[in-house]
């Protein structure tokens, strides 16, 4: 029997406050953390995640005193990320109530971290953020027709200000080497749109490696996450707006999906 597939809320927070924009630039409020928190949790979401998006670009540490407020008001596993670059600073996160860590940029600039995370917290604790976006080989030079086959996928850092050197998919596979026990894969081009997850390199990744995925950018309909589940192998789909802004409640998703014959999660006081 396959896994039930999950459903994660991202808390992408901004100076304590939960924020959501287009292709990861124009940032608007979306509410206060823990109070989204305790409200997806109510809503038999799967698991949560709780990004400081700016910690890597201000070059401070995460919000671990929110972490403990919204940690404290949780039933369902928890995933923090941003500004995690040693193990000791990952310790004291899990130790405020958080059940596993996501590293991104530092991952990138020291891959031994990963190694170290694993080691010291278990494989089951460290989950590698991939932002990724599509860049033209030759942007001058490609004709339109040809342009499919002439794109390669690239890693990006610090909230997605800087492209480095990194193809996704090899990346990923040497965060599985490295100790991951689960890839978060952010697509850039398809952040905020709610025009659909990136397919393809999801369903690429999800046959390549041997830890689950989480699928991020694009979710905007019902039909978006029962697309991702049934043409790609992603364990989850990760999504901010539509259930910030209340276009797509948890619940409804979920009824959805299982309507549509997806093995999920459905706690019994929410029914079908």
């Amino acid at each position: 029997m396959s896994l039930k597939k999950r459903i994660i809320p991202c808390l992408d927070i901004k100076d304590g406050r939960t924020v959501k924009g287009i292709n990861f630039v124009g940032l608007r409020d979306a509410g206060d953390p823990v109070q989204l928190a305790q409200q997806y949790a109510d809503q038999g979401a799967d698991e949560l995640c709780f990004l400081d998006i700016t910690a890597t670009v201000e070059k401070r540490e995460t919000l671990v005193p929110l972490v403990r407020e919204i940690a404290a008001v949780l039933n369902i596993p928890f995933t923090v990320g941003g500004g995690i670059n040693d193990v000791k600073l990952a310790k004291e996160i899990i130790k405020a109530g958080a059940d596993k860590i996501a590293v991104n940029s530092a991952a990138v600039h020291r891959p031994e971290l990963i190694n170290e995370l694993a080691a010291e917290l278990g494989n089951q604790c460290v989950v590698v953020a991939v932002d990724t976006k599509r860049i033209s080989l030759n942007d001058q030079q490609i004709p339109d027709q040809a342009r499919d086959d002439k794109f390669i996928n690239k890693v990006f850092v610090s909230g997605g200000r800087t492209e480095t050197d990194k193809e996704t998919i090899a990346w990923c596979i040497e965060c599985e080497q490295r100790g991951a026990g689960e890839i978060l894969l952010t697509s850039m081009d398809h952040d905020g749109t709610k025009n659909g997850f990136a397919l393809e390199i999801t369903d690429t990744l999800s046959r390549k490696l041997n830890i689950p995925i989480i699928a991020s950018g694009g979710g905007g309909t019902a039909a978006h996450f029962e697309e991702l589940f049934k043409d790609t192998h992603a364990s989850a789909g990760l999504a901010a707006s539509i259930f910030h802004f209340g276009e797509l409640p948890v619940p409804e998703l979920k009824k959805q999906l299982a309507e549509a014959g997806i093995a999920i999660r459905i706690p019994a006081k929410i029914g079908v």
